[in-house]
Order: C-alpha cells, then sequence, then structure tokens
C-alpha cells in the first residue's frame, strides 16, 4: 500500500543524521554528567556543545538559558509554574483561548489553586490583537503572559515582536511556545525578546522525549522537579544526553536547511490549494501557502462530513492525517483552537489538519486529493 505521511505537525520522521549521532553516542558517551571522572565530563561537554547549538539556533545570548527538558509539555508546565511560584499569588496568568493544552490545562489547575487567569479571545485566524493584549495589561496586575507562537492548528503566526514589546513597556514577563514555529519560522530572539520559550526536539525531526526551556538571565524559576543539583538546580534527574544531543543536532540542521524548506512547502501549498478547490462542500481554514500561516500546514472542513470519518477512510489508503490537535485525536468533542476561532460544532467536528514536511512530494499530494475528492463525496452523500 502506498504511505503518504500528512501529519507533520504531530509528530516529524526521525532525521538519520541525528539517529546515527545518538546511537554513537549512546555507546560512547554513557556517563552520568554530574560525575567528575573522565566519562562524566565527555558527557557534560556534550550538554554544553548542545546548549550552544540551541543558543545560536534560536539567538540566545548565552547557552546557560537553555535548560533541557522531556519535551515541550514539561517545558511549558516548568515555564508556568515555576515562573508563577516566584511572584506573589495575586499577579495574573494572560493566555489566550487557543493554546496548546499543556498551557491551557496548567492554567486550569493553577487557576484552581488560587492564581488569577485571563484568557482573551482571538479572532478567526485564531490570533490575538496585540492592542487587546495593551488594554488588559492595563488594568490587570499581571505577572505573566502565555502566548503560542504558531498555533498547531490554524497555522496562525501571532505578531510576536508586538506582543513581547507590550509585555516589555508593561514589567510583564512573556512566554512563547514556540513548538511549532521551531524549523519553519525564524525563531531570533534578538528580534523577538521574550522571557521563556519552550522548544520539543520531534517537532523538528529530533527524538521524542528531548525538549528544552529558554530562560533569560535575570529570571526568577522555582523548580517544579526536585532532586538534584541539574541545571543550577531548576531541573532534577540525570539528563537524558543522547536525546539532547539529537536535540541540539536536529535544531542546528533544521536551522541550516529552513529557507529552502520553507519555499519548497509554499511552492508545494500552492500547487495544493489548487488542486482542492473543486472539493465539494470545503472550507479552507488555514492556508499553508499564505505568508501569514506556516508553512505547509492546512487546516480543512468539509460540509456534511465527519472529521473523524474522512480520517480513518484517509488511513485505510494509507494517507496520515489529523483531526485537530495530535494530542486530542480520540476525543469526541470539538477542537477548542476552531471553537474559539468562531466555528460552529459542527464545522469544528468536519475538520481535518493536513500538514507538509520535508519528504512530501507533488505526487503525494496528487493522491491525497484523489482520495479525499473521493471519500468526501461518498461520507457526504452517506450524512
Amino acid at each position: 500500500m502506498r504511505r503518504v505521511y500528512l501529519d507533520h505537525a504531530a509528530t516529524t520522521p526521525p532525521d538519520p543524521r541525528v539517529w546515527e549521532a545518538m546511537l554513537r553516542l549512546a555507546g560512547e558517551a554513557w556517563g552520568n554528567p554530574s560525575s567528575g571522572h573522565h566519562l562524566g565530563r565527555r558527557a557534560s561537554g556534550l550538554l554544553d556543545d548542545a546548549a550552544e547549538q540551541v543558543a545560536k539556533a534560536i539567538g540566545a545570548r548565552r547557552p546557560d538559558e537553555i535548560l533541557f527538558t522531556s519535551g515541550g509539555t514539561e517545558a511549558d508546565n516548568l515555564a508556568l509554574r515555576g515562573v508563577l511560584a516566584a511572584l506573589p499569588p495575586d499577579l495574573a496568568l494572560l493566555t489566550t483561548a487557543v493554546e496548546h493544552a499543556a498551557v491551557l490545562e496548567t492554567a486550569a489547575d493553577l487557576e484552581a489553586a488560587g492564581r488569577p487567569v485571563l484568557r482573551l479571545p482571538v479572532d478567526s485566524r485564531g490570533l490575538l490583537d496585540p492592542a487587546r493584549l495593551d488594554e488588559e495589561l492595563s488594568r490587570v496586575r499581571a505577572g505573566l503572559v502565555s502566548v503560542i507562537w504558531a498555533n498547531n492548528e490554524l497555522g496562525g503566526i501571532h505578531a510576536m515582536a508586538r506582543l513581547a514589546e507590550i509585555c516589555r513597556r508593561h514589567g510583564v514577563l512573556f512566554h512563547t511556545d514556540a513548538v511549532q514555529a521551531l524549523g519553519r519560522l525564524l525563531v531570533d530572539l534578538s528580534e523577538v525578546p521574550v522571557d521563556l520559550l519552550s522548544g520539543s526536539a520531534h517537532k523538528f525531526h529530533g527524538p521524542k522525549g528531548a525538549g528544552f526551556l529558554y530562560v533569560r538571565r535575570g529570571v526568577a524559576l522555582k523548580p517544579q522537579q526536585t532532586g538534584g543539583l541539574q541545571f543550577a538546580g531548576l531541573r532534577g534527574g540525570t539528563e537524558n544526553v543522547p536525546g539532547i544531543v539529537g536535540l541540539g543536532l536536529a535544531l542546528e540542521l533544521a536551522e541550516r536547511d529552513r529557507p529552502q524548506l520553507v519555499e519548497r512547502l509554499r511552492r508545494l501549498s500552492a500547487r495544493f490549494k489548487t488542486r482542492i478547490a473543486t472539493l465539494p462542500g470545503l472550507t479552507l481554514l488555514a492556508d499553508g501557502g499564505a505568508p501569514d500561516c506556516l508553512p505547509g500546514h492546512f487546516s480543512l472542513s468539509f460540509a456534511g462530513v465527519e472529521g473523524e470519518a474522512l480520517l480513518i477512510s484517509l488511513d485505510l489508503d494509507g494517507i496520515a492525517v489529523s483531526s485537530g490537535s495530535a494530542c486530542h485525536t480520540g476525543s469526541i468533542e470539538p477542537s477548542h483552537v476552531l471553537l474559539a476561532a468562531g466555528l460552529s460544532p459542527a464545522q469544528a467536528k468536519s475538520s481535518i489538519r493536513l500538514v507538509l514536511g520535508r519528504s512530501t512530494t507533488e505526487a503525494d499530494l496528487d493522491y491525497a486529493v484523489e482520495r479525499l475528492d473521493e471519500h468526501v463525496r461518498r461520507l457526504g452523500s452517506e450524512a
């Protein structure tokens, strides 16, 4: 059976160069980085090298501003819980209604414990108006703002430089979940001065189980995982050296190849958009060829067609897509992101997400359009 992978927002295929480096080091550099002997020093040096790679890729000033985690979810949790634990309990957390669950569920947990939380509305593209943030920060005593850099469902890209400037002007710390942005967008902290930034390796062809949190020097952060002095005591536990090495190399390669990848994805996206234009009942929610959307990122809604039924039909044809966020696949509830962007529950449940990547070809997309056309017509007639 032909296999076509169009779910690169959920995860990306591992880069062979990354896995080769990880496998080699797993056998050679297995020492504990906290040990003082030569094996420990070798492992510790590899962590330092990876921090240098990440800092350079995102424009951070210092490698010691990079704190490695088990992934984006832990990085988001540490950012929100760690920062707010160091601030007075009456200072509010401001976020949006379209954040990843790692932020929204953490915000709900903090709110249940007494922390004031304000969830700001977004427009039809899932984006926060910077003027609205400015207005809210003028009236609310806030300690932290958390806004996703690029949305994992609608692909919208926030005006990060403006949001960061507004937070800085109000003296409020600013965190961003950049999990979807890294590898597809220019993420340069010398231009966008955020205070904290989350990343996850498996979104840019690195290993699962490895992520990082950038913490600007001077930001107070209380550890949420204790048990050791790793990362200056901010995250206890013996480090995943092969995973961290893989993350550093994967991000270095992704940033090096990003301009060529983006150009190719925009070209493929324009062709794909033309091909799907005749599909019955189509509403284009995210256009991966548009400059204000993540490159290669599409969200499609088909009137009268259940997204989950369409996903299953495509999977039987060997085509991998997603219905909304992969973290919530299997949920009977419509996507909170699509509802917040103004879609009805029926529209939200009729949507699927297709995200192109490095390996996507024109032939892959032609096959996907062919199968989409057949299944949408069939499922629509059965409704």
